[in-house]
């Protein structure tokens, strides 16, 4: 905890100056422009990734980037969807998935998760995504993360916010699959059957 206090500490006295003026606005504005939706996974941080500044990411993080398909009832992730959408405005939706990803390692792998019955009913809502990678060989958790997203996009279609904002016209949905070790960030399209690189590898 002393850490996280060195942190806060850190950011009231050189971060929170530098950024006064934005602060101010923001406490009086919310109008974030994208909901990004991505992994809990530790080394995936949306603002870094996207170099946005506080106010521009509204931004859900579940394991293994799930979107859950639209039930009627309470739900934290579509309620979350649902007042990025209809009440703050969003015009862009991003499902990040990323790669080394735990959750999908886990499917792909096969792995036991008795102990851990949350998790496994959870990770449910890529049944799909594991059925059609099946055939995918030792590429099949970077497979899996790729097919994980257009599966979530596809999921994320079925709110009934979401439907009616494309209907309208006012918003988008993109899939990514960023990459931990070299920083690339792929572009998934929710049919398309290949990516292609938002930014260039380098050596």
């Amino acid at each position: 905890m002393q850490d996280l206090s060195d942190g806060v500490a850190r950011f009231r006295r050189e971060v929170f100056p530098a950024k006064a003026e934005l602060f101010a606005e923001l406490a009086g504005t919310h109008r974030p422009a994208t909901l990004f939706i991505g992994c809990s996974d530790a080394r995936v941080v949306p603002e870094l990734l996207t170099q946005s500044e506080p106010g521009e990411l509204f931004v859900v993080r579940t394991a293994g980037n799930l979107v859950p398909a639209y039930a009627p009832g309470p739900d934290g992730v579509t309620a979350s969807i649902e007042y990025a959408v209809a009440v703050l405005g969003v015009t862009t939706v991003v499902v990040c998935g990323h790669s080394a990803c735990g959750a999908m390692t886990a499917l792909a792998e096969g792995t036991d998760l008795g102990a851990a019955p949350s998790v496994a009913g959870w990770l449910r809502h890529a049944d799909a995504s594991v059925a059609r990678t099946a055939g995918a060989g030792p590429d099949r958790v970077s497979a899996l993360v790729h097919e994980n997203v257009r599966a979530q996009l596809a999921n994320l279609a079925t709110h009934p916010s979401v439907a009616r904002a494309r209907a309208a016209g006012t918003l988008t949905l993109r899939g990514w699959v960023y990459d931990i070790r070299s920083g690339d960030v792929a572009e998934v399209g929710p049919l398309a059957d290949r990516t292609a690189a938002l930014t260039p590898r380098t050596a």
